[in-house]
């Protein structure tokens, strides 16, 4: 009697499960990796960031193999966070994939319910209002805490922008524009002060104010301060790399022999060549 044969194995989950057996084999104390082993939840924070950034650095680059490749370091973080945690009988990387879906589904009620939707701004809106709701079902009421984890988890620039936005969601705001540009002059002369005549732990503290000002003015304008800062550096990076090969072009006199004059000709050369193209 011939068998029906079973249906073949989803490629995708036999290649998420070999990497799992993987990191539990690495992770295993019969023979297992001295280095993974010795990793706890806190050690490997460092490389979450780092890899979240490499993955970001890759889709900018637009290298589609270079974004597979930083995405699978990324993924091994999570695996390796939740074989961590599995052996301390905490979750599983299974409770983390349902518990992504129920998010989802929760929060995509015009796709998975009976709710419509103009466009993508009114989903953005419904999200919100049910995030919020179940924050208020878990007994976060208050914007406070969901301000103070934006605070702790998100790069400093980023978090300014969304404590920002939360904040002003919520009426903590200004009536115009004109009212965040007084606020910018403001603090920039509590800066000038601070650093004439105040000690470096209130210079820093203005500094921070001026920051954090600049982003709402950038909030107001639509505009995002990390990714401008971002093309500031590499706009900053390809001008040096184009006055850097005119010096070794010109002498072998090295960067510091030069004159602010010199180097100021060469870098606005630099721009215009840039600027061309």
């Amino acid at each position: 009697m011939t068998q029906t044969p079973s249906a073949s194995p989803d490629p995708t989950l036999a290649a998420l499960q070999r990497l799992i057996d993987v990191v539990a084999a690495l992770r295993s104390p019969d023979g297992g990796c001295p280095w993974d082993l010795a990793q706890t939840p806190e050690t490997l924070i460092p490389y979450v960031i780092e890899e979240a950034y490499e993955v970001v650095d890759a889709i900018r680059q637009g290298k589609p193999e270079a974004i597979a490749d930083e995405l699978g370091d990324l993924l091994l973080q999570v695996v390796l966070q939740a074989q961590i945690a599995s052996e301390a009988q905490q979750f599983s990387l299974k409770d983390v994939a349902e518990g992504i879906t129920q998010k989802l589904i929760r929060r995509h009620p015009h796709v998975f319910g009976e709710v419509t939707v103009a466009d993508a701004g009114e989903v953005v809106q419904n999200w919100e209002q049910i995030k919020a709701q179940e924050e208020k079902a878990s007994g976060i009421e208050r914007l406070t805490p969901r301000l103070e984890r934006y605070g702790r988890s998100l790069p400093p620039l980023t978090a300014a922008l969304k404590i920002s936005q939360k904040a002003a969601k919520a009426g903590f705001e200004w009536d115009s524009i004109d009212g965040v540009w007084d606020k910018f002059h403001e603090e920039l002369e509590e800066f000038r002060q601070a650093i004439a005549q105040e000690p470096k732990a209130n210079q820093q503290a203005e500094l921070g104010d001026l920051f954090f000002t600049l982003v709402n003015l950038a909030r107001w304008h639509d505009l995002d301060p990390a990714e401008a800062l971002h093309s500031t550096n590499q706009r900053f990076i390809q001008r040096f790399a184009l006055v850097e090969e005119a010096i070794l072009q010109e002498s072998d006199r090295p960067l510091a022999d030069y004159s602010l004059e010199e180097l100021e000709a060469l870098w606005q050369t630099a721009k215009a060549r840039l600027k061309q193209g």
